[in-house]
């Protein structure tokens, strides 16, 4: 069992159990969350015998595979997991903010037709401090404290929901982010949007919709198949009233395929009398799919005739482009060499 992503009470029972004085569980917790340690060697507070001795207890920290920095600064690491594993994780600064975009499965079950990690596969859920590790890995290598954590990296984290709870609560409790700058996002799973509507959360919760009738949806989503869009957006209506928290709905624009002013009239009849905000993400390209990207002008069109029929919306800048760690781009293993 690793030791990140227990609280201080658990430290401190553990330690006890070795034989030492509680104070040191607050110790263990400060070098754990606050110092970043990646191996009880490095605390130095630690008798030296009793360091030698737990040689081989797991902290829970990953290995880093590559570093690809972008020309906007974003940062994207592949990192190598205890059973070999690997999942890519992203450190996206934005003036006084630095967010991190984190992974929750190796791969995805979800087979998204424009997505990377979808084309990838799935092979399994990571566990809780597999998930904190990406948040205290990019705060170690970017030399910035975490501002924000999104899950939208690798994999559906409703999926993978007690894992992500928990990691939640750890990013909260002992990492210090609010949960009002986290944000989950899904692209709907039958009965986890009441099951996390139940934990009465701060998170922002946000909808992977991408089309704004089934028929498309289904073809650009497999799984939707299993959760027809009215569905959806009925559990999503019930979220907001139990939450009391708005939705943001995520719409990745394909050129040509998602893009056309009945698109534009279908998502408003959709989302009418709705706490919402659409998030209009262009297409980013991988090898592993033919869609085109819209242009900026297309984009800023797309935008201003759902402005003018009610919706509230916006453009998500891509960051991290030209290292392939945007939106849809992050894979299991790296895909090419850059220099």
């Amino acid at each position: 069992m690793a030791l990140l992503g227990q609280s201080v009470d658990e430290l401190t029972a553990w330690v006890s159990a070795q034989g030492q004085p509680s104070y040191r569980g607050q110790q263990l917790y400060q070098w754990l969350y606050q110092k970043g340690v990646r191996s009880l060697a490095e605390i130095t507070v630690f008798p030296k015998r009793w360091r030698e001795h737990l040689e081989g207890v797991e902290v829970g920290r990953s290995q880093i595979r590559h570093h690809h920095w972008s020309s906007d600064g974003t940062l994207k690491l592949l990192l190598g997991l205890a059973d070999g594993e690997t999942i890519e994780t992203v450190g996206i600064p934005t003036g006084d903010r630095l967010t991190v975009c984190v992974s929750s499965q190796v791969g995805c079950p979800m087979a998204c037709d424009f997505c990377a990690t979808g084309k990838g596969g799935y092979r399994r859920n990571l566990a809780p401090h597999e998930i904190l590790d990406q948040v205290l890995t990019i705060q170690s290598e970017m030399q910035r404290r975490v501002s924000h954590v999104v899950f939208m990296g690798m994999g559906e984290p409703l999926l993978n929901l007690e894992a992500v709870l928990k990691a939640i609560t750890c990013l909260n409790r002992d990492i210090g982010i609010g949960q009002r700058h986290i944000t989950l996002s899904t692209v709907g799973i039958p009965q986890q949007l009441q099951r996390l509507a139940s934990y009465e959360l701060q998170i922002t919760l946000a909808v992977s919709l991408h089309a704004p009738n089934q028929e498309l949806r289904q073809q650009l989503i497999p799984s939707a198949r299993h959760y027809p869009l009215p569905q959806l957006i009925a559990d999503c209506r019930t979220y907001v009233q139990q939450t009391g928290r708005r939705i943001t709905f995520e719409y990745t624009v394909l050129s040509g395929v998602n893009d056309r002013p009945h698109h534009a009239h279908e998502l408003a009849a959709l989302l009418r009398g709705f706490q919402s905000h659409v998030n209009l993400i262009p297409y980013n390209p991988i090898t592993e799919a033919h869609y085109q990207r819209p242009s900026s002008r297309h984009l800023q069109d797309f935008l201003m005739q759902l402005q003018d029929l009610g919706v509230a919306a916006s453009i998500r800048r891509s960051r991290g482009l030209d290292r392939e760690a945007a939106c849809g781009q992050l894979r299991q293993a790296q895909l090419v060499a850059h220099p």
